[in-house]
């Protein structure tokens, strides 16, 4: 709950050096709680208020909500979003993330940040064999008509428990294929669910790895995108400044209960 004042407590260190910050890699920015709590727009103005760079991570449209401090940002060279998208398919989406957006809603995002100025690319994950990997092309060209300038993509993954939740899925949506897809994720993985080695953890290695990428890689030169990073190497850390207000511990910055702090 105090995120944004203990960012603004950072960014005022003697010691900080600016680099881009990404919100959204581990888990999304844009939870449904945002709308109420608000945290990631408050984030988003301290980080403007001191011009240092944030690019963000979404299948959210509720990033729209805040073109208002993105925009101008961008327009700076200091804003870049990309927006997660596993599927075309509507049926396959309502199942495999039931709370995120509709693929079609996710496209008008890309469309409507693009129009105001933000440079938008795209993730496509998890592609996963059988399911959404025929997709490929599809979904590439369908974001590059969005608007989007560049993309890449992440190998279905399956650590600890969402190994087991991911294989009850599988059987519940897709019995007929769910023993094809396992035997080519083990294929991707040295014959494990899941393999954390640092190097191929994201893509995989093997023939149907490289097939992945062979296909990925012809397809974004075909459409024009870029690879992986496009614009998001121009997010500019030379204009960064650090805040001229600090609140002192255990006052929140736009009220409620100061109290969260006595955790830190």
């Amino acid at each position: 709950m105090n995120a944004p004042e203990l960012l603004r407590r950072e960014l005022a260190k003697p010691s900080y050096m600016p680099e881009p910050i990404a919100l959204g890699v581990n888990t999304d920015a844009y939870q449904p709680c945002e709308r109420e709590l608000q945290l990631t727009r408050r984030v988003l103005e301290v980080l403007q208020e001191c011009e240092h760079p944030v690019a963000l991570i979404t299948k959210s449209s509720l990033i729209e909500r805040d073109i208002d401090i993105l925009a101008p940002m961008a327009a700076k060279h200091l804003a870049a979003v990309a927006v997660t998208v596993t599927t075309l398919d509507p049926a396959i989406a309502r199942t495999l993330e039931p709370r995120a957006a509709a693929p079609a809603r996710r496209l008008r995002t890309i469309r409507t940040l693009t129009d105001a100025g933000i440079p938008v690319g795209v993730s496509i994950a998890p592609i996963i064999p059988f399911v959404t990997e025929p997709e490929i092309e599809q979904l590439l060209e369908a974001v590059r008509d969005a608007g989007a300038i560049h993309a890449h993509y992440v190998v279905l993954r399956l650590p600890w428990e969402v190994s087991p939740l991911f294989q009850q899925w599988l059987e519940a949506h897709f019995p007929e294929r769910a023993q094809r897809v396992m035997n080519r994720v083990r294929e991707m993985r040295g014959g494990k669910d899941y393999d954390s080695a640092f190097g191929t953890r994201m893509r995989g290695e093997g023939v149907w790895a490289d097939l992945i990428r062979q296909r990925f890689e012809k397809a974004v030169h075909r459409l024009g995108l870029h690879g992986r990073g496009g614009r998001f190497r121009q997010l500019d850390c030379t204009q960064f400044r650090r805040p001229l207000v600090v609140p002192p511990l255990g006052v929140r910055e736009k009220g409620g209960n100061a109290g969260q702090l006595d955790l830190f």
